[in-house]
């Protein structure tokens, strides 16, 4: 791996047994911390994955990845503590994620972080093997997307 670990921040009210990143824990690739529990700094060349900031590009690829993960409601509280990471965003593509909230919309763009997280690696060239192992919806997500090759 030739760039830094990817940081994954769960908010501490995530169901680790829906949490789609939760399978990269053993994954030497990836730090995951719990918000807000974990006050580690993020360190400076470090890019945070979220709607409305520039693309991805070639340029971030020294980066590391600061990814939060909880419901859109919670992340929305997350983003906050981490304004200072710059934030940068990806195509959008389909989820093949089923949501089932009753109370609040997602975006449209709104991607389960499993799905975020690949579609970032290909854009940066990183390895992409084995990201979507443990995915159960991983089939009909490369399905429905074209990525580019990494």
């Amino acid at each position: 791996m030739s760039h830094p670990p990817t940081i994954i921040v769960v908010h501490r009210r995530e169901r680790r047994s829906k949490c789609s990143v939760e399978p990269l824990r053993q994954n030497p690739g990836f730090e995951f911390l719990t918000y807000p529990q974990d006050e580690k700094p993020v360190p400076k060349n470090y890019v945070r994955l979220g709607i409305g900031g520039p693309m991805l590009s070639e340029a971030d690829a020294d980066s590391g990845l600061l990814v939060l993960d909880a419901t859109w409601r919670l992340v929305q509280k997350m983003e906050k503590r981490y304004s200072e990471v710059p934030v940068r965003s990806i195509p959008v593509y389909q989820t093949a994620y089923p949501r089932v909230s009753k109370v609040h919309e997602d975006p449209s763009a709104g991607l389960a972080t499993i799905e975020a997280v690949y579609a970032a690696y290909c854009h940066l060239g990183f390895s992409t093997a084995g990201l979507l192992d443990e995915y159960q919806w991983a089939d009909q997500f490369l399905e429905m997307n074209e990525f580019p090759k990494s």
